[in-house]
């Protein structure tokens, strides 16, 4: 299925953003190494900043058996791990090699294998029409340019093929703080028209924040339908109080994620 991982661009030819988040992603990847284990030792799939479970948000098919599958920003892999336990065909692409180290090293332990692409996914070294289900959990959809890699997973998908992706909530970035470690608070704190790109103050790499309206004429200019929009609700309790930058309280509030789905027309 995947031509060779080789296909994609030298460092010195990417974007600067992609640059920028692979040496973020790279330093980072010891400190998400210890979640992701636990992800891929899980019974069932949880999701997000919260675990919310995956009873709640549906983010999965309900038969994966033969589907032709693709993670966009895998990251350490578990979710592509829980969509190869359940019978999918996957391929995942990361831009940190440094996380893909720890997705190989995981593959071994549980006895499991699918590819492992290191490249961009605004650029994917696979053909035309090649999936019939593409998600992101905080990766592209996140740390990608969405212009991009919007366009990239419609021509990835086949006709009928379904998008799903897991991101901050655009209401948590009009409230969240430019300074590290503070957390988001009830007032809105930078503007709503003209947020896309953004680089918080130190070592924080390249964000993409967008509107609901920006994503579903981005998502319908692509060529998919919407299907849903879910803002996701933090449960009451859990492994997490905060984050540093949001906490839980504020999150049973008001939603700081936001599921979406898109079914790319036939």
């Amino acid at each position: 299925m995947p031509t060779s991982a080789q296909a994609s661009l030298s460092t010195d030819e990417l974007p600067e953003h992609v640059r920028l988040n692979r040496a973020v992603w790279d330093r980072w990847a010891t400190e998400y190494a210890a979640y992701g284990e636990r992800a891929w030792a899980a019974a069932e799939p949880s999701w997000g900043l919260w675990d919310v479970p995956e009873s709640d948000l549906h983010m999965l098919p309900a038969d994966m058996a033969g589907i032709d599958a693709i993670e966009l920003g895998c990251g350490t892999g578990y979710v592509s791990s829980w969509m190869a336990r359940r019978g999918a065909r996957v391929v995942a692409i990361d831009n940190s090699a440094a996380q893909l180290t720890t997705a190989s090293r995981l593959q071994r332990q549980h006895g499991l294998a699918f590819p492992l692409l290191h490249g961009n996914a605004e650029a994917v070294p696979c053909p035309d029409a090649s999936f019939d289900f593409a998600i992101s959990e905080y990766g592209a959809c996140l740390w990608a340019d969405p212009q991009r890699w919007v366009a990239e997973a419609a021509r990835l998908l086949r006709p009928g093929g379904q998008l799903v992706f897991l991101t901050n909530a655009f209401l948590m970035s009009l409230c969240a703080p430019d300074e590290a470690d503070v957390v988001a608070t009830d007032q809105l704190r930078r503007p709503a028209f003209g947020m896309y790109r953004t680089q918080y103050p130190g070592d924080c790499g390249v964000e993409f924040h967008l509107s609901s309206g920006d994503w579903i004429r981005l998502l319908r200019r692509c060529g998919f339908e919407i299907e849903d929009l879910i803002d996701v609700r933090a449960p009451e309790t859990g492994r997490h109080a905060q984050h540093s930058f949001v906490t839980r309280e504020w999150a049973r509030q008001w939603p700081s994620e936001e599921v979406w789905k898109a079914r790319k027309r036939g």
